[in-house]
């Protein structure tokens, strides 16, 4: 019976890794479609992007990994310090290396990010952990590297150097 719920449980790790990739890819197709002309076909890419999402959302819960928000900042600050302090690194060490120059700029656009991500959220737990809210009225997103900054956007990124009017804005 142990052998049994093991195995259930890799191949729901499994299904919830394949469905949030599909969820993403989805986005990607749409985003494409949408350049090139094709409206109608990014509306298909999104919405069964969206019913990949609902999988791997069922399979996460079905995982028992949707905690209470102070566990899911710390799964959160765990996730990005994980990606700031050891796997990217690799990955860009790895892509210098190797001389690929397309590999070397997007680990490096995401490292950069992964370190901000990962001090928002020790910020938000020390709020959640008060009882308070994260005070924010507005997050800025770089299109390009991801770089991301709050309630005050950048002339140009830090990071790429794109132009601050061009950023994605949370409200």
């Amino acid at each position: 019976m142990v052998a049994e719920r093991k195995m259930t449980r890799k191949f729901l790790e499994e299904a919830f890794a394949g469905e949030s990739m599909a969820h993403m890819k989805y986005l990607i197709f749409a985003e494409q479609a949408e350049k090139e002309g094709y409206p109608n076909i990014a509306k298909l890419f999104r919405a069964i992007a969206y019913a990949e999402f609902v999988h791997a959302k069922n399979h996460f819960i079905a995982l028992g990994k949707l905690g209470k928000t102070p566990e899911n900042l710390q799964e959160a600050i765990n996730g990005e310090t994980h990606e700031v302090e050891e796997m990217y690194p690799v990955f860009k060490n790895a892509a210098e290396f190797q001389g690929e120059r397309d590999a070397v700029r997007t680990t490096h656009y995401a490292l950069e990010a992964e370190k901000i991500h990962a001090d928002f959220y020790a910020k938000a737990k020390e709020r959640v952990e008060k009882g308070e809210d994260f005070e924010i009225k507005k997050v800025y997103i770089c299109p390009v590297c991801g770089y991301t900054a709050v309630d005050e956007i950048p002339e140009k990124c830090p990071v790429c150097g794109v132009p601050g009017d061009k950023f994605v804005v949370f409200e």
